[in-house]
């Protein structure tokens, strides 16, 4: 059986055996930078080397599995100088991906944004973002077109 006949499944973490919890313990220790290596990571987990060899790619935080999530934004802009740098850094900063940006000519003042992002990486929730940018003076309307994986 190839990798793309095998059958995955979600198991909750109290019926997993000790050695792959352990295992998920010492990969987050690697990707943390919490351990130099996966000796090291195995030893602070009190795991063999060859057990956290044996299921290193076979067991996953479910987390993993969503990669990307993505959120399409709608906004309704005052035409003013530096509007759209503004609203970019601060979705920048909440640690969205800018993924594509659409912008009408203004007319009468006023000019459309919509948005697409990719919010994986966003320590913050969606709905904290929207808050933040419904704040600022120069924006008349924000509205969510749609969100994905």
């Amino acid at each position: 059986m190839d990798n793309f006949e095998k059958k995955f499944y979600l198991v909750r973490e109290d019926v997993l055996p000790e050695a792959m919890k352990k295992t998920l313990d010492a990969k987050e220790m690697l990707e943390r930078g919490k351990a130099e290596s996966i000796w090291d990571a195995a030893q602070k987990v009190d795991l063999s080397r060859s057990a956290f060899y044996k299921y290193r790619d076979t067991v996953f935080p479910f987390s993993t599995i969503q990669k990307e999530r993505l959120v399409s934004l709608f906004f309704h802009l005052e035409d003013r100088s530096g509007t759209l740098s503004k609203l970019l850094s601060i979705v920048a900063a909440s640690g969205c991906n800018v993924l594509t940006i659409h912008q009408t000519i203004p007319l009468q003042g006023r000019a459309n944004v919509t948005l697409s992002l990719n919010t994986s990486e966003m320590e913050n929730d969606i709905e904290a973002l929207l808050s933040e940018l419904r704040k600022l003076a120069f924006v008349e309307k924000v509205e969510v077109l749609g969100t994905g994986a």
